[in-house]
């Protein structure tokens, strides 16, 4: 028998009960889709980390207070702990001691109800620093104007929104020259912030810059900036400016090993790589748990198929008889339990694309074309591997007790 002969009997075997064949092919798709769909939903995520860090700019570097001190946060025996304040954003920018830092912005945050026309909300990114904070930080101007240095010297009450903020605040109303009470204290609101979006748990947009100043004496008092945003003066001088930003702070701070550091340093580079590792972990589970359905699918496929084999053992027996070899009817049966893995594999490849159309616990998946290459692949394999038994069963059975099964 030649093979179109073997697919064309294995064609009309699978037609013989179609309800069947459609739910161990059903089994074999939702395993393929699973696969498809969830390691997209990985990616997904991962990129969508990625271009938030990135909208900060790879170049960006943190020195955040650690409150406690040292490493772990406990201070080295006998140190004092120190504040980070003004004059070290300051001396950061020396390009003398720093020449591969571009700026260095002090920055002190908290978190105001906010109250325009009767109405209040809760803000809870609001920032006081120095108008090179925006350009460190790659946050542009979308409408209005930004704060400058003589805004920050005076103390003036004046403030840049984020979109977010301005639709919860002011909804479709024009916010430019408007007083808002940030706190209870008036601000006026001189610019409003382009939208930056994309980031996870938290809204970049819904926040308010003041004139660090006018924060302080207003709002949060004098203490330990929040942090100093640090601006390398390129992506590859990253590491050179951690280096020069350690050794300034060591020398201010009088901090004589890392263990008695009073101060973190984080920079984009290494968050993307901590969050590439953590979401390509995170993808790799997703994937796993989704081929457990496809092996579920393979053993559906292995007991359709032993049943097949019952039901047709007279068939097999009369073939037998008159002359069909071993080769034909093992030949047939793994090509049914092909077929099914086949066109069950195709569909769920289709309904994996799909699905993968639509966002997902708010993250828009992004297809890994490997990921539907292998999971078709898999799905073909399930077919023959688990085919195989009931295949070979088939045709091991012997003509005379073939044909005497009931």
């Amino acid at each position: 028998m030649n093979p179109v002969e073997i697919v064309r009997f294995a064609v009309l075997g699978l037609l013989a009960n179609k309800i069947r064949t459609a739910l161990t092919m059903l089994g074999v798709l939702i395993g393929v889709a699973a696969v498809i769909l969830l390691v997209a939903v990985g990616n997904g995520s991962s990129q969508a980390v990625r271009s938030s860090i990135e909208k900060l700019g790879t170049n960006l570097l943190t020195v955040s207070h650690t409150a406690g001190g040292g490493r772990f946060g406990a201070a080295g025996s006998g140190s004092a702990l120190k504040d980070l304040t003004v004059d070290d954003a300051h001396a950061l920018a020396d390009p003398v001691a720093a020449p591969h830092v571009k700026s260095a912005s002090p920055v002190q945050s908290t978190s105001q109800s906010v109250t325009y026309a009767g109405q209040s909300v809760t803000v809870n990114q609001i920032v006081g620093t120095t108008p090179d904070w925006f350009a460190t930080t790659n946050h542009d101007l979308g409408d209005g104007a930004l704060f400058t240095a003589d805004d920050v010297t005076l103390s003036r009450r004046v403030a840049v929104l984020g979109t977010t903020t301005v639709e919860n605040v002011f909804g479709p109303e024009d916010p430019i020259g408007k007083d808002v009470l940030v706190g209870g204290v008036q601000f006026r609101v001189v610019g409003v912030l382009q939208t930056r979006g994309g980031a996870e748990g938290q809204d970049p947009d819904d926040t308010i810059v003041v004139p660090l100043t006018a924060l302080r004496e207003s709002l949060t008092g004098y203490g330990s900036l929040s942090q100093i945003a640090v601006q390398a003066t390129s992506s590859g001088a990253t590491a050179q400016a951690q280096a020069e930003i350690t050794a300034i702070l060591d020398t201010r701070h009088r901090i004589t090993s890392s263990s008695a550091a009073d101060y973190r340093i984080v920079s984009q580079e290494s968050l993307l790589s901590a969050r590439d590792e953590t979401t390509h972990t995170f993808t790799v589970l997703l994937a796993a748990v989704a081929a457990i359905s496809l092996l579920v699918g393979g053993i559906g496929i292995t007991n359709i198929m032993l049943v097949t084999v019952a039901e047709r053992t007279r068939e097999i027996g009369i073939r037998k008889a008159i002359g069909a070899p071993r080769g034909a009817i093992l030949g047939q049966f793994l090509a049914e339990s092909t077929l099914l893995s086949v066109c069950g594999g195709g569909l769920g490849v289709a309904a994996g694309l799909f699905a993968a159309r639509f966002t997902v616990v708010g993250i828009e998946p992004v297809v890994v074309p490997s990921s539907v290459v292998a999971a078709f692949g898999v799905s073909v394999l399930i077919g023959l591997f688990f085919g195989s038994y009931p295949a070979g069963r088939a045709a091991g059975l012997r003509p005379i007790e073939a044909l005497r099964h009931e």
